[in-house]
C-alpha cells in the first residue's frame, strides 16, 4: 500500500491516504486564504 505520494503514508493507508490528507489540508488553506480576501 505505498502508492500515491511516497513520503507521506501514515498507518495502514500507505501513500495514499498521506496524500489525500496533503490535499484536505491545502484545500483547507484555500478555503482561509479565499475567505480573508472576502472579508
Amino acid at each position: 500500500m505505498m502508492y500515491g505520494y511516497p513520503g507521506y503514508g501514515y498507518g495502514c493507508g500507505g501513500g495514499y491516504a498521506g496524500g489525500f490528507a496533503l490535499i484536505v489540508v491545502l484545500f483547507i488553506l484555500l478555503i482561509i486564504v479565499g475567505a480573508a480576501f472576502v472579508c
